[in-house]
């Protein structure tokens, strides 16, 4: 354990870690601290389900790629604290890192500050004590009583496509989840909506009007399609032909085009080279990465031929999107898809599983080293009940050796289901 870590645990302590939404301890310390929130510089707000963090890779590319230098701020982390709080280019240090954790905690004195507000008040401060031109600031849940909304007045408010996550904290249907999410609206800053559900784009539509912000929609405002290679974008300014995305999937096309949209919404004088320049040179670890080399790729792959996959998508919508690119991938060369999976109690493993039917020929399940995981059968009856057949392993190397065991080579795996797993694979085994 690090000294970052260790402080953090000795704050866990003391805060709770459990989910509390709501603006009140948040204000309270930041405005002990001098309000570090109003001194930041303009900050594009990123919300959604699905591909906030891609999103806000895209964004801090073409940023940085245009000369600018770029804040961002994330969650959760996938191997270390430090991935969250990004200071102009550059993870935070372990000594600036406990600077602000430790002068936030002083200041939040009795209030019960939770651990996630701890951070992104910690990250407020940090941001607001380093220059830089732009801050690219993720949502952690919700929006509305998120510990991020306390700007007030973003150069816009991007929102990913909404689907059904974290229903005991923002609802039941997606018109109650678009309304948590419709919450960082601000007026006079431009709303940008990707892909949506009629439904959910109603909600958008009828907040933006209530807030003064100015909706600019996918469909309505501006629209983006993959075409001979290249990713073509319009709005009423005129047309862009981009550079494709680096990040693998179709589903990155809308993720990317998000951020040009929001680019273009907050009026940013930003060439058509330098936002190719960015798509092509952003990344997004554990999104569809491929791993080609480490001691995980050595004993899985035991040829050129098989692939090894990895993302941490965790909800049917994910799942979708996840498949998708499977299909995609094995009509253009067909092997057979092998997962292995873990995931956590409050997802919905069921609707995941069913994204993979027909597709995937086995399922080997484990245990992510997380509270609240799943356990392996319970993952694994999840994915017999979507008709896959699965097989429960007692640790994440017992999956290994029955994946590489699955008869016809070359094979193509994923591993999947949990960023608390992918982020454990990317520090043990990548």
């Amino acid at each position: 354990m690090n000294a970052v870590e260790a402080a953090l645990e000795r704050v866990a302590l003391r805060r709770p870690a459990l989910i509390d939404l709501g603006l009140g301890r948040v204000i309270r310390t930041l405005d002990r601290l001098g309000g570090p929130h109003r001194k930041l510089p303009p900050v594009f707000h990123v919300a959604g389900t699905n591909g906030k963090g891609s999103t806000v890779a895209y964004l801090k590319a073409i940023l940085e790629a245009s000369g600018a230098r770029v804040h961002t701020y994330i969650s959760p982390h996938l191997v270390r604290y430090n991935e969250r709080i990004v200071l102009a280019g550059r993870e935070i240090g372990d000594d600036a890192f406990l600077d602000v954790i430790e002068r936030v905690d002083k200041a939040a004195g009795d209030d019960d500050l939770t651990f996630f507000e701890t951070i992104t008040t910690a990250a407020f401060l940090a941001f607001a004590e380093t220059p830089a031109d732009y801050l690219v600031l993720e949502v952690g849940l919700g929006g509305r009583l998120d510990a991020t909304n306390v700007i007030e007045r973003p150069l816009a408010a991007a929102v990913t496509p909404i689907a059904l996550d974290h229903q005991n904290f923002l609802g039941d249907t997606l018109a109650e989840i678009a309304r948590e999410k419709a919450g960082i609206f601000r007026p006079g800053a431009p709303a940008v909506i990707g892909p949506q559900t009629a439904e959910a784009m109603a909600v958008f539509e009828t907040h933006a009007l209530a807030e003064r912000a100015a909706l600019f929609a996918f469909g309505r405002d501006w629209n983006a399609w993959s075409e001979n290679g290249r990713l073509v974008y319009q709005d009423e300014e005129g047309l862009c032909d981009l550079d494709p995305p680096r990040l693998a999937g179709a589903h990155q096309t809308m993720n990317a085009a998000l951020a040009v949209a929001a680019i273009r919404a907050a009026r940013l004088a930003i060439a058509d080279e330098a936002i190719s320049a960015g798509l092509t040179a952003a990344r997004w670890p554990a999104r569809l990465q491929r791993l080609k080399t480490g001691p995980l790729f050595a004993r899985l792959a035991g040829d050129e031929e098989t692939e090894v996959w990895l993302d941490g998508g965790h909800n049917p919508h994910a799942a979708r999107a996840l498949a998708q690119a499977m299909a995609d991938f094995e009509e253009k060369s067909s092997k057979p898809l092998v997962l292995i999976c873990g995931m956590q109690e409050n997802k919905d493993a069921d609707g995941f599983f069913a994204a993979f039917r027909g597709l995937a020929a086995s399922v080997f399940t484990v245990q992510a080293d997380h509270s609240g995981a799943r356990t392996p059968m319970s993952v694994a009856e999840a994915a017999e009940r979507a008709g896959l057949p699965a097989h429960p392993c007692l640790s994440f190397d017992e999956a290994v050796r029955h994946a590489r065991g699955v008869g016809k080579k070359p094979l193509r795996i994923l591993i999947c289901g949990s960023l608390y797993l992918a982020g454990e694979i990317l520090k043990d085994h990548a």
